[in-house]
């Protein structure tokens, strides 16, 4: 079974809003979509550069850089269910600010 997105639909929107990371985010979801993740360390077999992060709610979420690090996804990744949620997606300036942390 492979990795579903929920929703792809909102990668979309952030591909507008964002036209410089567009390429990027359809490179994530292709690669998202294909994968078989058990844990992180799969996950970093295909990026990297992905990181677990504990947010205030205790809860744990995985961030991605998109376009060069010049972006960040946010994630929360159900391994036992193969599901993606889709968090946020914020410029490197936004997320250096750690607002984002209170409020997940």
């Amino acid at each position: 079974m492979s990795v579903r997105v929920i929703k792809p639909s909102t990668v979309r929107a952030f591909e507008r809003k964002h036209a410089s990371a567009a390429a990027s985010l359809e490179r994530w979801l292709a690669v998202v979509e294909a994968s078989q993740w058990r844990a992180l360390h799969d996950v970093r077999q295909s990026f990297r550069s992905a990181d677990e992060v504990m947010v205030d709610s205790n809860r744990t979420v995985v961030i991605f850089n998109i376009g060069g690090k010049n972006y960040r996804l946010i994630t929360a990744i159900h391994y036992n269910r193969q599901l993606v949620f889709v968090l946020r997606f914020m410029t490197h300036a936004e997320y250096s600010k750690n607002r984002w942390k209170d409020d997940l």
